[in-house]
């Protein structure tokens, strides 16, 4: 066994949350222990603290409910099961989200400073006489207190008790 296996699996801990709250996470390392002796076929398996850390990490009442592992197997004989770490490569021509907002509010700084500049060109006597006209050219809503209000004058006969 000088060959070195190593596998990837995403396990289903969904069956986990059939058992009390209040043995949860010990019911997922059990999970994780009797999935990689099925599919590894052997019995001595070591679960790394990583792994560990990540199933306790919010509780013995609530562990998460699917985890991706990486088991490999050792020229001792034994699995050991840890948490899988994908490496990622960053994209050179999509932009991350971060830089896509920045590009926005550039764009954005960009917009107001030509406003400002058009603004600047116009004498200051139209931009204040403009506003007076608009003010005084929209009609005016009737508010609730100008409208006429109904009075009833005839009082309500009162109920009798028998």
């Amino acid at each position: 066994m000088s060959q070195e296996a190593e596998r990837v699996y995403t396990i289903n801990l969904g069956k986990v949350w059939l058992s009390p709250n209040n043995q949860r996470a010990k019911r997922a390392i059990n999970m994780i222990k009797e999935f990689s002796r099925r599919h590894m076929k052997t019995e001595q398996i070591k679960i790394d603290q990583e792994l560990s850390q990540v199933v306790w990490q919010r509780g013995i009442r609530s562990p998460p409910r699917k985890i991706r592992v990486k088991m490999a197997k050792t020229d001792d004989g034994y699995v050991l099961v840890s948490p899988y770490e994908e490496d990622v490569k960053p994209k050179t021509e999509e932009k991350t989200r971060k830089e896509k907002s920045t590009d926005a509010k550039e764009q954005k700084e960009e917009q107001v400073e030509t406003k400002e500049k058009v603004d600047e060109s116009k004498p200051k006597e139209e931009k204040d006489a403009k506003p007076k006209e608009d003010k005084k050219e929209k009609p005016k809503k009737e508010s609730k207190s100008e409208k006429p209000e109904k009075k009833s004058t005839a009082k309500k006969p009162a109920k009798k008790s028998k």
